[in-house]
């Protein structure tokens, strides 16, 4: 237990170069420890290669995730030596900003079908600001088949097959910045289809 943790931070981006500026500056002010940022499935692939921490931060680079929060999650994840330590808008303290009712319905109704459906343990699939230990996290990606929307609730129910542990950090989502909202029919449609596809696979 003498060796000290170090924690990498991967920022996968899309067309979001005028936020890494304040991303960062928040980052290095948020957490005095090192950070990379480094740009969903492959870009993780890509990001694990360069990451030397024993623990790894994937976070939002469109400034809905605070780096404030992370040390409630180096926190938390010391508590039980949790394998995974996933930020939620859905319990606790945890909220949404900047989103219309009809978003809020979608995302809600999607938790709560895959709550029932998939009873995976946690309150917030969907969300992507997680802290992984780093060899939890190479597992977990090379194990998922789903894209896109679908990719960050997989790796919450892969988790939960391995018996990997969870522990969950309330957090204030707040809506892009820049950039644009990854939520219309089709991702909607592709939800749905990768659900029952965990389904029929879990």
């Amino acid at each position: 237990m003498g060796a000290k943790n170090k924690y990498s931070v991967l920022l996968p981006t899309y067309n979001e170069r005028e936020n890494l500026p304040i991303i960062v500056w928040l980052l290095v002010k948020s957490f005095t420890e090192r950070e990379k940022k480094l740009g969903l499935g492959t870009a993780y692939i890509h990001g694990i290669k360069h990451a030397t921490g024993n623990f790894i931060i994937i976070m939002d680079a469109d400034l809905s995730h605070h780096p404030k929060f992370i040390p409630k999650f180096i926190e938390k994840q010391k508590e039980k030596d949790y394998d995974v330590v996933s930020g939620t808008r859905y319990s606790g303290s945890g909220g949404v900003y900047g989103w219309d009712l009809k978003r809020k319905i979608i995302s809600r109704g999607a938790n709560y079908v895959t709550q029932v459906l998939l009873r995976p343990g946690a309150s917030d699939l969907t969300g992507s600001f997680r802290l992984y230990k780093k060899s939890v996290l190479e597992k977990l990606v090379q194990s998922c088949k789903s894209k896109g929307y679908v990719f960050q609730m997989e790796m919450i129910i892969r988790a939960r097959q391995f018996g990997f542990t969870i522990g969950e950090v309330p957090i204030s989502f707040v809506d892009r910045v820049y950039g644009e909202s990854k939520l219309g029919g089709n991702e909607i449609f592709q939800f749905a289809k990768g659900l029952l596809f965990l389904f029929a696979t879990t």
